[in-house]
């Protein structure tokens, strides 16, 4: 007999369980889960939905809500988030995805939330969207309960082991500091402005993750700055997000400085500062494909690995 419920302390065994067989593409671990779930400051329990066959799990879905807000007061009150969601594969086709998107669709109706997403949240996503090359039944079955495609990011990887500066970074590196642009790395009297800067000139997560990366496992040589004269004007860190030394970004330059080749020269710097370190592969999840920093990524020899689809409904 089937029933549903929500999240209970001792069940995250199961999800995590369930989820590494369900999405085997996509595992998590333990401290994975905890981390980016169950310590995320907007987790409620009441929006992790749970199917069972008797004492068995075999179906979650996790929307959540914003309760601390990003910077500022502002927790976009009409909007929720889907992050992640799966049935098992041996109870397909029994309509319990659907009616747990039900339930975390009610959730939300008794939030006030008007329009859902999956699965742009910040600041712990999972993934940026849905991969419908690697679950077209999923992409399917969203498109059928009425989420519809918002924007397509791109996933990008780079192998460092053919990587090296070129003549002509170099030159325009030579050319940029003679005009008073420099680029280091970042020293405490560096942090608080660009936490600001990332916060104000591109996104309140980008300053977020610098400032709780700093303070639990980002080293301050894997963040550098560019600046002209005594203005920042760009940063480019890696190792920022859960700790992964290969994980690229976030990166920035200031748009009025635009046309110069700074985030070209701040890409090269870090992609040979990772490169010194020992790491042989630079990655990120999450990137325009046609946007001005997806161009730089495919001329400095990133490609493409993986695309997403963020997708949205309005209930």
């Amino acid at each position: 007999m089937l029933t549903y419920r929500t999240y209970q302390s001792g069940d995250e065994v199961n999800i995590v369980h369930l989820w590494n067989k369900s999405l085997p593409k996509d595992p998590i671990t333990t401290k994975r889960f905890r981390n980016l779930v169950l310590l995320d400051a907007n987790f409620d329990p009441k929006g992790l939905c749970l199917a069972f066959d008797e004492e068995k799990l075999v179906g979650g879905v996790y929307g959540l809500r914003r309760l601390l807000p990003m910077i500022g007061t502002e927790l976009e009150e009409e909007n929720g988030w889907i992050t992640f969601f799966f049935v098992d594969s041996e109870y397909h086709q029994q309509g319990i995805g659907s009616e747990l998107l039900k339930q975390v669709e009610t959730f939300f109706k008794d939030k006030n939330r008007k329009t859902i997403f999956f699965a742009s949240y910040a600041p712990n996503y999972i993934l940026p969207g849905i991969d419908e090359e690697m679950y077209p039944e999923a992409f399917e079955f969203l498109q059928s309960n009425g989420y519809q495609k918002l924007y397509s990011p791109v996933a990008m990887d780079r192998n460092l082991l053919d990587f090296q500066l070129t003549e002509e970074i170099k030159e325009l590196k030579k050319k940029r500091e003679a005009e008073g642009y420099t680029i280091s790395i970042a020293e405490d009297k560096d942090l608080y402005e660009v936490i600001q800067f990332a916060n104000k000139v591109f996104n309140p997560d980008w300053g977020r993750a610098i400032r709780e990366g700093l303070l639990q496992v980002l080293q301050m040589e894997r963040v550098l700055i560019a600046r002209h004269q005594e203005e920042l004007v760009g940063f480019c860190l890696y190792g920022g997000y859960e700790g992964i030394p290969e994980r690229f970004g976030p990166f920035g330059v200031d748009p009025n400085q635009q046309g110069k080749g700074l985030g070209k020269l701040l890409l090269y710097e870090c992609l040979f500062q990772m490169k010194a370190e020992g790491l042989h592969n630079a990655w990120f999840l999450w990137t325009g494909e046609k946007s001005s920093a997806g161009h730089l990524y495919l001329k400095t020899g990133f490609h493409i690995t993986r695309k997403f689809h963020v997708m949205k409904k309005d209930i």
